[in-house]
């Protein structure tokens, strides 16, 4: 990537948890000419409106982490939003990215792209290896869509117009910017939630979803921006040598997990609340286990510097920040 700080740099969802934290990061960097819009101000899904969008900003970069996500419960709810929308904010924006000559672009999936039984730690060449976990395959293969536009592109048009555009999955997010609805949030803003309301109510227990035994692998939202903007200042020949033309991929992770037992007794913790965590087993788990094997970023340079207890004191604050 070049390094002249004022080059324009557009991260679609830069109001959202990972693309607030890749801006940032660039600002943190020194660059100066990030540009980002607002639902209301661009409908991603709108094909004409992205086009125009293009057309009159004409951005050098691209940072694509502007998607619709959610928990189980959301995704086991509105399946055809979660394959709609994405499919139609990744089609739009890439594409229309490569016709108004955008030559680097990040394309931010995720790590249900790959099989539910799949091996642990999940390697890149896991992906279509195997049945998708059911209660997020929508979602899933929406992204696994967003890899492969990405790995088409730059297989016809990287040599004739040097596009050059890149995948990183990263692991279960969390940190400031995150989701806390009580029925549509991820794991973790979930609990901060419930954990804070039992704690103020005096709650004597918090029930959770499922048996408590599912492994799950969680990153810092900070240490996924600084790994994003990594890749993506990585010289052409370096990514490539981790990389293929039809596995060009890179899992984001911080290299261990812990079980969903152990992550309520964190966030208890990190919260304040000590009444009694019991189960529910009557409540679906999801996937067994979802561990990143993350040994290509690593063999590349980087690796996250938060862990997950402190991440998770900055993660209850920054809730706490925005309920006043």
């Amino acid at each position: 990537m070049s390094n002249d700080l004022n080059q324009k740099i557009y991260v679609a969802g830069h109001r959202g948890m990972v693309g607030s934290a890749i801006v940032r990061n660039l600002q943190a960097q020194g660059f100066t000419n990030i540009i980002g819009k607002t639902h209301a101000e661009l409908d991603l899904t709108n094909q004409a409106a992205v086009e125009h969008f293009f057309k009159t900003e004409k951005p050098d970069q691209v940072y694509l982490a502007a998607a619709k996500v959610g928990g189980i419960h959301a995704n086991n709810t509105f399946p055809a939003e979660f394959i709609y929308d994405n499919l139609m904010v990744q089609n739009n924006v890439i594409h229309q990215a490569f016709v108004h000559g955008v030559k680097k672009l990040l394309f931010l999936g995720s790590s249900c792209i790959y099989p539910k039984l799949a091996p642990q730690p999940m390697s890149e060449d896991a992906l279509l290896t195997g049945k998708l976990e059911p209660t997020n395959e929508p979602y899933a293969i929406a992204k696994i869509a967003g890899i492969k536009m990405c790995e088409s592109y730059n297989r016809q048009y990287g040599d004739s117009h040097g596009v050059d555009y890149r995948s990183v999955m990263p692991t279960n997010l969390y940190g400031p910017g995150d989701n806390y609805h009580p029925e549509n949030s991820h794991v973790i803003p979930a609990l901060i939630r419930r954990f804070h309301e039992a704690k103020l109510a005096n709650a004597p227990e918090v029930v959770i979803w499922g048996t408590g035994t599912p492994r799950r692998e969680f990153l810092y939202v900070d240490d996924m921006a600084a790994a994003s903007v990594f890749v993506m200042q990585l010289d052409k020949a370096t990514y490539d040598s981790q990389t293929e033309p039809m596995q060009s991929h890179i899992n984001v992770g911080y290299g261990s997990d812990v079980t969903i037992a152990q992550l309520a007794s964190a966030v208890a913790k990190a919260t304040g609340y000590q009444g009694n965590i019991t189960f529910d087993p009557s409540k679906p788990d999801g996937t067994p286990r979802k561990w990143m094997d993350s040994s290509k970023l690593k063999t590349l340079g980087w690796s996250p510097k938060l862990d997950l207890s402190d991440g998770l004191v900055i993660s209850y604050q920054a809730f706490l920040s925005n309920l006043s």
